[in-house]
This record gives C-alpha cells, sequence and structure tokens, in this order.
C-alpha cells in the first residue's frame, strides 16, 4: 500500500461491524419515508433601500483596493482558513470518523435526477453552448493524470467577462474579497459563490456586493447591493466543505435587474463526475493581484483525502473563491453551465484547486435564492 493511503487509512475506514449493523437493521416506519427537501438558510442583508445605499457607498476605490482575499486552506490534522490579514486562523478541526462517514453518505447508489436551470443567457451574442452530460457512469480522472494548469489572464471575451465578477464585503471589520457569477435565473437577480464568501466563523458578512466585470479598479456594469444571503444547511451548522456554496440575491442598479445587464450563465445539479471544466476567478494573492479575470481548465477528478469534492489543477490563488466552474464551456461566446466554485485548497498541494459536488443542497440554494423578491 502506498505510504499516502496508510497514513489516511486510519482516518477513512469505517468498521465493518459497523457497516454490518447498518446494512442489517430491518427498515422501519421512519426511515422508510424519503428524505426531506433541503431547506437553504437565508440572511437578510441589505434588504431596504436606506441600506443599499449606504453599502454602495461604502465602497470606494480606495477601499476595494485594500481589500484582502478571503482564502481557504485545509491541513491534514483539520481545516484552516487563512483571513484577509494573510494571518492563519484555525476554526472547526475536522472529526475524522464523522467524515469518513459523510464521504461514504454522499455516493448513493442512485444519484438524484440531473437537472439543468435555464440556458446560459449569453451577452452581447446568444450561444449555442452544449449542455452537460447527464450520465452519471462518467470515468472520473485521477491526480496524477491531470495536467497541471496555471491560471492564466482571460482575453477571449465573450459572455464570462460580464457575468463572472468580484465579490466584496466586510469580515470581522476588515475589508475582504471573493469571486461571483451571474447566473439564470427567475428574479434574474442571482450571483452564485462559495458558502465562506458569505459566511464565516459563525456570522454572515456586510457590505455584501458584486461587481460584474471588474477590471484594474474599473466597474463597468456597477456595483450590486446583495438584498439577501444564502447557504446551505450544512455550511450554516458546521461549515461543511462539502457544502461550501451560496447565493446572493442583489437589488436592482438603475431600476434594472443583475441578468437583463450582465446576461447570466446557466446552472446544472446532479451531473457526471469527472468532467472537462474551466474554473474562472479573481485571484488576489501573490502571485496575483485581483486585477483581472484569471482562469484555469482541465478534467476534474475526486478528492481522495478528505472531502466529497472534485479537484482541478489549478494555481489560482486566494480571492478566486467563489469563482465559477462551468462544464460545456465555449471557449467563442464565453458561455457555459456553471456546476462548482472555487472552494479551498489543501496547503500541500497548492497546485489543486477544489470545488463543492453540485447536488440537491447547492439546487435548494439556488432554487430559494431565485424565488425571493430582489427588489
Amino acid at each position: 500500500m502506498h505510504r499516502k493511503a496508510r497514513r489516511l487509512f486510519p482516518i477513512l475506514a469505517i468498521s465493518p461491524l459497523a457497516a454490518a449493523g447498518i446494512l442489517l437493521n430491518a427498515p422501519t416506519a421512519e426511515a422508510a419515508k424519503p428524505p426531506a427537501a433541503p431547506r437553504p438558510v437565508v440572511h437578510d442583508a441589505a434588504d431596504t433601500k436606506t441600506e443599499q445605499r449606504v453599502v454602495k457607498q461604502f465602497w470606494t476605490p480606495a477601499k476595494m483596493a485594500a481589500a484582502k482575499p478571503l482564502d481557504l486552506v485545509r491541513s491534514r490534522a483539520g481545516r484552516t482558513t487563512t483571513a484577509p490579514s494573510g494571518g492563519g486562523l484555525t476554526v472547526k478541526p475536522l472529526t475524522p470518523g464523522a467524515n469518513a462517514v459523510k464521504r461514504a453518505d454522499a455516493a448513493p447508489t442512485t444519484p438524484p435526477p440531473p437537472v439543468v436551470s435555464g440556458s446560459p443567457t449569453p451577452s452581447p451574442s446568444p450561444s449555442a453552448s452544449p449542455s452537460p452530460s447527464a450520465s452519471p457512469a462518467a470515468t472520473p480522472a485521477t491526480p496524477a493524470l491531470a495536467a497541471r494548469s496555471t491560471g492564466a489572464p482571460w482575453t477571449g471575451g465573450g459572455t464570462i467577462v460580464k457575468t463572472e465578477g468580484r465579490v466584496f464585503f466586510t469580515y470581522q471589520g476588515r475589508s475582504a474579497s471573493c469571486s461571483g457569477t451571474a447566473v439564470t435565473s427567475a428574479n434574474k437577480s442571482v450571483v452564485l459563490t462559495a458558502g465562506h464568501c458569505v459566511k464565516l466563523g459563525g456570522a454572515f458578512h456586510t457590505n455584501w456586493v458584486f461587481v460584474p466585470g471588474y477590471s484594474a479598479g474599473s466597474r463597468p456594469y456597477g456595483t450590486w447591493v446583495a438584498t439577501n444571503l444564502l447557504t446551505t444547511t450544512q455550511w450554516n451548522a458546521s461549515e461543511d466543505m462539502n457544502y461550501d456554496v451560496a447565493a446572493a440575491v442583489v437589488a436592482p442598479l438603475n431600476g434594472e435587474r443583475l441578468v437583463d445587464v450582465v446576461g447570466g450563465q446557466g446552472i446544472a445539479f446532479n451531473q457526471a463526475r469527472g468532467q472537462q471544466m474551466y474554473a474562472f476567478g479573481y485571484p488576489a494573492a501573490s502571485p496575483y493581484d485581483g486585477s483581472k479575470l484569471i482562469y484555469c481548465g482541465g478534467r476534474v477528478f475526486d478528492d481522495y483525502l478528505i472531502s466529497t469534492d472534485q479537484g482541478l489543477s489549478c494555481d489560482m490563488t486566494g480571492g478566486s473563491s467563489g469563482g465559477g466552474w462551468f462544464t460545456g464551456f465555449n471557449r467563442s461566446t464565453g458561455a457555459g453551465t456553471l456546476n462548482s466554485v472555487n472552494s479551498f485548497k489543501y496547503n500541500f498541494a497548492p497546485y489543486w484547486m477544489f470545488g463543492p459536488y453540485f447536488g440537491p443542497e447547492a439546487q435548494a440554494v439556488y432554487t430559494s435564492a431565485q424565488n425571493q423578491d430582489a427588489t
């Protein structure tokens, strides 16, 4: 056995007797009930006109320039987060046994049906970007076979330069940044991002805004203030990295809704693993500075360590958190289908980026967000 596997085996293994006990228990009436639908947590942000005006005025060019990236890094012993100040802050170490059970539970024999919500709404021109495969039988690549990808500035234009943007917020009294994606939605006002980009350390962030198309301090499509922030129950309760997904509903700007101004990417759930993907974001930690949109591309692979996430060879740094991962991405039009977000890195493997699997929990966040009143 490989020595890395020997080290991990005691952590990830589940007792055969315990497993047998689970399998042999006779079903009860309670167990026969279908699982309850996931219910995301909805937090009111700047939900009045006065609050929205105050938040917009708060984000001066100087404050945006001073915002530090909010980055998550996981160590072997537990989870650590690099705070905006750049210092290390240890939070809620993982419980190996519980995590192993979560990993087993996250791979059901019959996966939920695939869902693709909305075709990409490109701007300025329509796209025929292909829909992602719904087959659950795709064979994932392994980390050893995945080519390492160095993040590069996106120069292709297209929808992505409008729908992808920087996210700014206040975290523990400090200005911080992440990334996010405008997606098609019923209310035309939804931004998808990572859970830790809306809540961390037990509290939701404040002064939350989305700046689509951010470029070297320029805000070509304005500053969009969040009225509601939503995340999964798992992230809200215990900051579970397997469910590091969130959405923001943003208020209209100058009488117009977000998707009407910048377009929106499609979004998909319960898709096959191991697909070819493109990842985007605004990394702001060295060697990047948050001034431009960066991307990576490659075939994703299952995390073989602790999480149920998928990984991608990519060296984007802090600040890229929450940036979109796309299947069926069309380089000519810049349109694709959102299927994960930048979430975390292991500190011993900075050349890999990990993103949560978009299953029922992520779908519930999106569904609730698109049904919120954006005004």
